[in-house]
């Protein structure tokens, strides 16, 4: 029996999915998911204008929906992917949610948690940059269409 193992870019490119999904839906183009033992079992998208709620960021749905996945509010041994750089809200909950390792593409340079403490997952494994630079485009074409608007 062969196990099929996927690279941090497979999982991010699923996350750019998401966020394209975001965008299509006039949200910001933020795609998340969480990852264990080689399978998504917790994804989302920004909805906080859909939901109309400040806390609907695509990680803490993921986070929801991967809790949900395995009926229990511990993630040790699951990986989150981000599109962006979470904020200290997800970050937080990220941390309370004990995922073993956190994914992020492009860097938030104005509500990124390392903003404030960049040592903030003192257990969790951190890669950043993973496909930074299409997580950023689609970022500043969303924004660069809503100021021509």
């Amino acid at each position: 029996m062969t196990i099929e193992v996927f690279s941090d870019a497979y999982f991010m490119n699923k996350a750019l999915a998401l966020a394209m999904q975001a965008y299509d839906e006039k949200e910001v183009p933020i795609g998340a998911l969480v990852v264990h033992e080689n399978k998504i079992i917790g994804k989302g998208y920004n909805q906080t204008e859909t939901l109309q709620d400040v806390t609907a960021h695509a990680e803490m749905l993921a986070i929801t929906a991967a809790s949900h996945a395995i009926n229990g509010k511990y993630l040790d041994g699951c990986t989150l992917y981000s599109t962006i750089e979470p904020c200290l809200m997800c970050a937080g909950a990220m941390r309370w949610a004990r995922l073993s390792r956190v994914v992020w593409g492009a860097q938030e340079p104005k509500f990124g948690f390392s903003l404030t403490d960049p040592n903030f997952f003192s257990k969790a494994e951190i890669a950043k940059g993973v496909l930074a630079g299409d997580c950023s485009a689609l970022m500043k074409q969303f924004f660069k269409e809503r100021r021509t608007r």
